[in-house]
């Protein structure tokens, strides 16, 4: 079966910035590429241009010569990634979720602003909700991404079979040839001591279920928030900047995402701040 990526595209800098990004992985690890477009602000305009072509609707013609620009820059840079085009009518979240549901992708590549502010929110709001209406993992690219880097990866840690799990789907992504970052809040200050016999029991489960050996770990105790006044998100985001990390893991479970932080809505947050690329998935 041949593995698969899909990136919607919008014809912007954050989607052109997402497909540079999915060709790099592409051309790594022999994923095709299907890049969907879809019409978003009228009904059937696409549709109608198939149906009855005397009627096409002058953006019809114009997304498609965009798209064969996108694919001749592609063609030109990356002749070895397999590129098929998709355009569609419809609500984004839906048309992705069935798309996703009837073809087998690896993941959902999708561009995002990467700021503050209301545009975040809004760039944000489409990553996430495209994740929220499909089974398949969602990797977020920040503008400021311009290089697909793996050497680096971070994996939020509670230590669930869960997280396992989003690790198998992100080593479909990416391989398994990067050092592991564990990252475990510590937000009920349980002893240091526990908290390593519980990464001394997880890490061998991890080793023998993915193939990963190369694992460390970090913890951030509940003094960190208390001396620094910081929330959860802003202790990942330091982790990730002491760490250089070039990806993190973000696992969504259907029991709540590590119970401990739900009132924060942690997921969503990372979703509307996004400084490196973010794998997000379920378990």
């Amino acid at each position: 079966m041949t593995n698969k990526i899909i990136i919607p595209v919008d014809f912007s800098e954050y989607s052109q910035n997402a497909i540079e990004v999915g060709c790099e992985i592409a051309k790594q690890t022999y994923h095709d590429i299907d890049l969907v477009h879809i019409f978003t602000d009228h009904t059937n305009i696409y549709r109608n241009s198939i149906d009855t072509p005397d009627l096409i609707d002058p953006r019809v013609g114009m997304a498609k010569r965009d798209m064969q620009q996108v694919i001749s820059r592609i063609i030109g840079k990356y002749p070895q990634v397999n590129i098929n085009t998709i355009f569609r009518d419809g609500n984004l979240y839906e048309e992705i979720k069935q798309l996703t549901h009837s073809n087998s992708y690896d993941a959902i590549v999708m561009g995002t602003k990467g700021s503050s502010g209301l545009d975040a929110l809004l760039i944000g709001s489409n990553m996430y909700d495209v994740f929220q209406n499909s089974a398949t993992p969602v990797l977020a690219i920040p503008l400021n991404s311009k290089k697909f880097k793996k050497d680096k990866v971070g994996l939020l840690c509670n230590f669930k079979d869960g997280e396992i799990d989003v690790l198998k789907q992100a080593i479909k992504v990416f391989d398994n040839d990067f050092e592991l970052i564990l990252i475990h809040i510590n937000t009920d200050n349980t002893p240091i001591s526990n908290i390593d016999k519980k990464f001394d029991s997880f890490i061998p489960h991890i080793i023998e279920e993915t193939g990963i050996d190369n694992i460390s770990y970090i913890v951030k105790n509940q003094s960190f928030f208390i001396q620094y006044k910081e929330n959860i998100s802003s202790a990942i985001d330091s982790v990730i900047a002491d760490e250089l990390i070039d990806i993190l893991l973000v696992t969504k479970s259907k029991k709540g995402f590590l119970r401990q932080i739900t009132s924060e809505n942690i997921v969503k947050k990372m979703a509307y701040q996004i400084k490196i690329p973010k794998f997000f998935a379920k378990s």
